[in-house]
This record gives structure tokens, C-alpha cells and sequence, in this order.
């Protein structure tokens, strides 16, 4: 799915680089991270949104299909995801959704930062709400008083028009900065831990090839800067305890697609 996704990418002329397990498991392990159980890829906001445009135009549609939310979809995630429709990978809060149920990759945008300290406040601000009503799920992993506020606000809003109606006013707010105007670059539809960084623009600017399993992947020109401000000491190994996958799946099979399991996802 990977070699096919650059590939499209760079046919299209629309920059894309590994990020976060698969950018470090490009340089520490020349492949996957052992136990890792998924490749995610950033983009600048202009090239992901003509991926939107393109995909459905030139992308072999019928293996590979592009999962966006919109106003007759939520589908839980912030972000494109690519299916492999000849696999199956139900995930827990997905099931019912009449959408791919294949192996995805996951197609994270980045945006515009602003220097500013208030207006950097207020982006974060909109970025939480836009995370809120484009997921519409509570942040289970993000308790306290972030999930009690999450749980009045979705209890209040309850019409799905009125949900959409502010989950694209707060994405507009918040993709408002430009990264050819700002001097930082951020990720909004991260979640609010990976919200909160923000990187050099330059270390995004382009992209270079690092061998990658059996091929050579992109992953961004700064990927030193880039990861040690998202991760720390990428290239020590975490302990053992800590060497886990992180994503829940109901049921998993990479050889028969999601179409002849309808009984476990519907």
C-alpha cells in the first residue's frame, strides 16, 4: 500500500513523507519497527487536499480506497485514510459504518503554525473542536475535564447538521495560517498531544529517499529536527514493556477483503 501510495503521490506531483513509526523505523531499522502495526504519512494541507480531488479520478479505486469524513460520513478519524479493500481490518469504532474495512494507511495533514502565542492559542482551540466534531467520539485516552466537556458539548449539539456546521467553521479557523506564510509548521489532526508541536518549516520544505524494507520510502528532508521534537531519542530503543502495537482491531485478515464480512462489521 505504501509503494502505491508514493508512487500516485509522486505521479501527481503531491508531496508526501513517512512520519512517525514509519519515519523512525526507516532510520533505525531500515524497514518497520518490529512491532509497529501501521504506516502513517504527512502531507502539506494543499497536496492533501488534491489528493481528495485526485484520488477518486486516477487511483485504482477499485483495490484502494480513500475514506474522508464528511457531512454524510463520520467515520471517527481526522484524516484521510487509504483502504486496501482486498483485506480486512475492523476496527472497534468503526463497526456499522458502510465504508472499507480494509488495512488503511493513515494521511495526516500539516498546516500552518503561527508565532504569535494568542493566535497559536486560539488555533489549538479550533483544532480541539474540529477534533471533537469531526470524530464525535469522547477522548477516552485523554480523561478529566477534557472528556466531561467533550460529553456536555456532543450532548448539547446533538443535530448532525449543527455538528457539521462546527466542525467545518473550527477547520477553517484553524488551517487558516498558511505554511508558505509561517515560519513553523504544525499537525492538527494528530490529537491534542501531537497538536501541541510545532517544527521548522524548512525541515518539511522537501523530502529525501531512505531505504525502507525492500525499497527506498521519503521521509522529510528535517527528519532529525522533526523527530526529536515529536519523540525525544527516537534511535534508543523503548523498553520492552513498551515494545506493543496501539491499535485495537475486532478481527484481521490480510488475504480475504472486507466485503465477505459483513456480519462482523455491519
Amino acid at each position: 500500500m505504501g509503494k502505491y501510495f508514493v508512487s500516485f503521490c509522486e505521479e501527481n506531483n503531491l508531496l508526501c513523507y513517512l512520519c512517525g513509526g514509519g519515519a523512525i523505523g526507516s532510520l533505525r531499522h531500515s524497514g518497520f519497527i518490529p512491532w509497529d502495526d501501521d504506516l502513517d504519512f504527512f502531507m502539506p494541507r494543499e497536496d492533501y487536499e488534491k489528493l481528495a480531488l485526485l484520488w477518486n479520478e486516477k487511483a485504482n479505486i477499485k483495490k484502494y480506497s480513500l475514506v474522508k469524513a464528511n457531512e454524510n460520513l463520520v467515520d471517527h478519524n481526522l484524516f484521510i485514510t487509504i483502504r486496501d479493500n482486498d483485506t480486512t481490518a475492523i476496527k472497534p469504532y468503526q463497526k456499522g459504518l458502510e465504508i472499507s474495512h480494509g488495512v488503511a494507511l493513515d494521511i495526516i495533514p500539516l498546516d500552518g503554525c503561527p508565532s504569535g502565542n494568542f493566535q497559536r492559542k486560539f488555533q489549538l482551540m479550533w483544532g480541539l473542536i474540529y477534533s471533537l466534531f469531526c470524530a464525535q467520539v469522547l477522548p477516552e485516552k485523554h480523561g478529566g475535564l477534557k472528556k466531561k466537556v467533550s460529553k456536555i458539548l456532543l450532548y448539547i449539539f446533538k443535530s448532525k447538521k449543527i455538528r457539521y456546521k462546527i466542525w467545518k467553521i473550527a477547520e477553517k479557523k484553524m488551517t487558516k495560517y498558511k505554511i508558505k506564510d509561517s515560519d513553523y509548521i504544525t499537525e492538527l489532526c494528530s490529537g491534542p498531544y501531537y497538536m501541541k508541536k510545532k517544527y521548522k518549516k524548512e525541515w518539511f520544505i522537501d523530502k529525501i529517499y531512505i531505504d525502507f524494507e525492500d525499497i527506498k520510502m521519503p521521509i522529510p528532508i528535517g527528519y532529525d529536527g522533526y523527530l526529536k521534537t515529536a519523540f525525544g531519542d527516537y534511535m534508543t530503543l523503548p523498553p520492552k514493556e513498551k515494545q506493543l502495537p496501539h491499535h485495537d482491531l475486532l478481527f484481521l485478515d490480510l488475504n480475504n477483503g472486507y466485503i465477505n464480512y459483513k456480519e462482523l462489521w455491519k
